[in-house]
Order: structure tokens, then sequence, then C-alpha cells
């Protein structure tokens, strides 16, 4: 009778707990649904170990695959976490100092010292958490079949690199930016030192030892290995060619690996920390990166929460794949998810709050349900559109059964309920909007409220909706021929673009590479217009006066173009959107 009751408890506990894990990955196969994306591989860390691992959907959109927990995904930026400690590792081998001029160890190539290198010097610290003042924000990468360039020419800035020089544009340490550019320095630091090639270095010395034999730094991937590869997919969900590139900027962006293998990467970091033997690093060095170095960046990794909450991370993005790493530094826990697909919403942070709540994890957001209002239709179709959340990325609200929607990439994403006539309460975060209207009662922006972080900031109206407003007729068609020949020459790139007019200085350096979409232009219809001079809208180092809506005809079916003109109609910036 003893044995039968403690096989009836274990029988109901196996029940509930697959009635749970079962409810997780509904709601993550649910995520994926809603979003389009093909495929999602991912890992759970508990109590310091792999609790689950777990893959969902199919390596491409055919969905004839299935993705496995040993498909392998490109890490994106992720490849800078794994990266900084082998380079922390050389540190402790006292091969490299964290604080000398990187020119010392340097020798095939050297940072060019100017105007804002006479008293500060690039150091592998501020390479490590973005303070260098390098230049170059990430990499797109080269399509298969393409020449591929030396890491000195992409450093350099010449053929066949795609992207333009590595160089200091402020002073070192006096601020933080993001620099891709800055860990592609490290690369060929780590090389220089090391004399290995860049793979065979972090193979021996981290991923390894790490147990991390699912993961790669070669580019291009061997074809045993390119065999294992989910295939990428762009925002729209279109194939990468060749399925994937080719990222000769290993340490920045060129990791191929699996969730697992990067909770293993997490669980040497949180081991390290605690003083646990078998890690890479040792307790003081892992203890200084993941120290705030500047912009609550370490080195190499992210950090989030307080002191007692605290937890180290990094997102990437590579050309169809989209990652994700976060973990506590001293409670054992964390979450990878890998994606083939680029997706601009909140999926991946619905699914780390769902598995923080789903196993009892403090430190994360706790969330209110909002009570809802009812607001006028009239009133909510008036705030939809376009608003610029930062530079160079904008947020698109629709309004749909008395609530407003983010779209992102063509897809429904985050739901805002009404809690008063003109705010609005996110469901998935701590996070309401509140829309401004001028004198004349047409919105100009919103105020973002943060509660979790505890501010507010203006965010400035871009336009409507495009396939909300009739064809008008175009209040100056004399300028629309010299903007198609502005975003033809942004198109192609090169000479074209340098010799072109019509475009801003900021426009020519940063789409000197060119622009992946659209391929082809073939003519512009004038949509809408609207005056954004004065609400703070840069592209590109120039200030935007007006926006000019266009329906596209090129190789992408029913697709607007929004034009960032300067107040002396110079093209600064364009997007293409759906809607």
């Amino acid at each position: 009778m003893k044995n039968q009751r403690l096989f009836l408890i274990l029988s109901f506990l196996f029940i509930v707990f697959h009635v749970h894990a079962d409810d997780l990955d509904d709601f993550i196969r649910s995520q994926m649904q809603k979003r389009g994306i093909p495929g999602l591989s991912l890992a759970i860390i508990q109590d310091g170990k792999i609790l689950k691992a777990q893959s969902y959907g199919f390596i491409d959109k055919d969905g004839k695959v299935p993705v496995t927990t040993n498909t392998l995904f490109q890490a994106g930026s992720v490849s800078k976490s794994v990266a900084a400690m082998g380079a922390l590792y050389l540190v402790e081998q006292n091969k490299l100092l964290l604080d000398e001029h990187v020119n010392v160890k340097l020798k095939s190539w050297k940072v060019p010292d100017n105007e804002f290198t006479n008293d500060k010097k690039v150091t592998l610290r501020g390479i490590l958490s973005h303070t260098t003042g390098l230049t170059v924000h990430g990499f797109p990468g080269y399509t298969v079949g393409a020449k591929i360039p030396s890491v000195v020419q992409i450093l350099d800035g010449t053929a066949p690199a795609n992207t333009p020089p590595v160089r200091v544009d402020f002073v070192p340490g006096s601020r933080w930016r993001y620099s891709g550019g800055g860990y592609t320095v490290m690369q060929q630091l780590m090389v220089d030192v090391t004399g290995a090639a860049f793979p065979e270095f972090m193979k021996n010395k981290v991923l390894s030892p790490l147990g991390m034999n699912n993961s790669t730094y070669q580019q291009p991937l061997p074809p045993e290995l390119a065999k294992l590869t989910a295939t990428g997919h762009y925002n729209n969900r279109s194939l990468v060619e060749g399925r994937w590139h080719i990222y000769p900027e290993m340490a920045a962006a060129g990791l191929w690996t699996t969730p697992s293998d990067l909770a293993r990467f997490a669980i040497g970091i949180q081991n390290a920390y605690a003083g646990k033997s078998g890690s890479v690093l040792s307790q003081s060095m892992t203890r200084q990166m993941l120290t705030d170095q500047k912009n609550r960046d370490g080195l190499g990794v992210f950090l989030q929460g307080d002191s007692t909450t605290l937890r180290f991370g990094h997102n990437g993005r590579d050309e169809g794949f989209d990652a994700l790493l976060t973990a506590s530094v001293d409670k054992g826990q964390g979450i990878v998810i890998m994606i083939n697909a680029n997706d601009n919403s909140h999926m991946m942070g619905r699914i780390v709050d769902f598995i923080a709540d789903y196993y009892h994890w403090d430190g994360f957001p706790v969330k209110t349900k909002p009570a809802a209002v009812d607001v006028d239709p009239k009133t909510l179709t008036a705030f939809e559109g376009r608003y610029e959340l930062f530079n160079n990325r904008i947020i698109t609200f629709e309004a749909d059964n008395q609530r407003i929607f983010t779209l992102e990439d063509g897809f429904i994403d985050e739901e805002f309920v009404p809690v008063a006539h003109n705010k609005f309460t996110s469901t998935d975060r701590n996070v309401s909007v509140i829309f401004n209207p001028d004198a004349n009662g047409n919105v100009t922006g919103f105020t973002l409220e943060d509660n979790d972080q505890g501010y507010q900031r203006k965010v400035p109206r871009i336009g409507p909706l495009a396939d909300a407003q009739k064809t008008n007729a175009d209040p100056d068609p004399s300028r629309t021929p010299k903007i198609m020949a502005a975003l033809q020459a942004m198109v192609k790139g090169g000479k074209l673009l340098e010799e072109a007019s019509g475009l801003t200085l900021g426009a020519k350096r940063d789409f000197a590479g060119g622009m992946r979409e659209p391929e082809t232009l073939k003519s512009l219809t004038f949509i809408h217009s609207e005056n954004v001079a004065g609400r703070g809208i840069q592209r590109h180092d120039s200030e935007v006066s007006e926006i000019v809506t266009y329906q596209l005809k090129s190789n992408q079916p029913d697709t607007y173009i929004l034009v960032h003109l300067t107040s002396d109609g110079l093209v600064t910036d364009c997007d293409l959107v759906e809607k």
C-alpha cells in the first residue's frame, strides 16, 4: 500500500509537471506563430545546470526539417561575450594588459593616431566596454560565394570590405558607444599575440574547456558543419541568400553555436564568480568582467539589476538570425534563446518573462494587469501612425477593438490597453504611452513612461500609416525625380553615391556600401507629406524637417518608403514600411 501511495504521488507530480511544461511549450509556439518565426531553440539554466533544452519549428520556412537542440545558429553579437572571455584569458596569462595601448602588441595593423588619441589611447578595457571611440557599429557579413576580405582590409575599409574603416572619432574613455569595429581590432590583437588562427585559439582556450563542443568561430563553415545549420530569414521572413552570411569579423559576430553551448558559457561565468574550479577565468577576473565600466557595460557583457538581482548577458543579430542570453550572477539561473529570423518585436522578452515567472525567479519586473476604459474609435484612429522611438528606430501603432497594437515587421506585436482617453499601458511591460496633441488637436508625439526605470521622455510623431492615406496630389512634383535619383544612389552605394547630389554627407558616409532593400527602384507615387520640423528627429547627423511617404514600385510589392528630408531638401535617410 505504501509503494502504491508513493507511485500515485509520483504519477501526480509527473502529470502536474508535464501540464506546466506543456503550458510553457504552448506559449512559445503561440509566440512563434504570432510572429511568423520558422524555428527557435532554447536552454534554461536552473541551479547552475541546464534544466531544459528544447527546440521548436523548422530550419526554414518550408517546414520540412525540424530544428533540434544540436542545430547550429549564428550568435550575432553574443559572439563578443565569448570572445571577451578569450581576451581576458590572455590578460591572465600576461599576454595582454587591460589598460595598455593596443598598438604596443598589434603587429599586422595599428590603430591610426589622430587628434583624439593625443592624450588617451585605445585599450583592451575600452574595447571590451565600448568606450574607445572606435567606429563601425556592426557588420552585414558577406554572401556565400562573395570575395571575403582579410581582417586588415576590414579595419582599413578597403575592398572587398563592405564597411567603412575602423577609426577613433572621439577621445577614448570620454563616453560610451557600441562598436563592433573595436572587437575586430581585438580579434587582430589576439591573433598577433598568440600567433594562432582565431577559431583555433578560441576552440582550444574557451570553447572546449567549457564543453561548448557544438560551437565554432570558423568562417566560412566547413561542409560537415554547414549541414547542421538553420537557415536565416529576414524580418519580412524572406530567405537569406545562400542560407546565411559569412562573418570574417569573428569576434564581433562570427560564432556558430547552440543555446545549450551558450548556457554552458554562462554557467562557466557563474562558476568562476563563485570561485568554483574548472572555469576559464579566475574569480577575480570574472568579477572584473561583471563590473560596470560605463553605461551598465562590463567587459564583454551587459549588466542588469541591482546588487541582489544582478544579471549579465548580451543580445545578438546577424543577417537572418537573432539571439539572446541572460543569466544571474549568483543564483544559478539563465535563459538562452536563438531564432532563425530577424525579429524586431518583444517576443524574446515575453518568453524570458514567462519563463522567469514560471520558475518564480526574482529580479524581473512584476507586471500588473491594466484596467481598461472605453475610448472613442475616432480618438483611437488619431493615435495610429509612426513615431521615432529612438534615433533611426520607428515604433508603429495600429488601432483595433478598443486597443492599440504595435506593428513590427508587418506582424502584430505589443498590446496597449487604454487606461485614460489618451493614455495606454502595455500588457507586456510596465510601460505606458500618453499621446500629446498640439493646439490644433493634431497628435505630434507621445510621452513614454517607463515605471520600472522611473523615467519619462518625449517621442515625436513621424506621420500616419501609409495605407490609411489616399493618394494625394504631390505638392512639389519637381522634387520626386531628384529624390528617386538620391534613393537609387543609396541602393547602389560606392562611386555612384559619392557623386550623387541631393544627399546629406551623413547619408553618403553611412550608405557607402549600398542598401540591401529594395534591390530595385522603379517608380515613386506620392502619398503623404508631414512637416516634422522642431520635433527633434535626426537621421545620419542631420535634422529632419519633412518626411514624405511614397508608394514604391520595386522588387517588393505593396511597399511604401518614408523619405527623410532636411530643411534644404536633401535626403538623409529612408525607411521601407508595409503600411
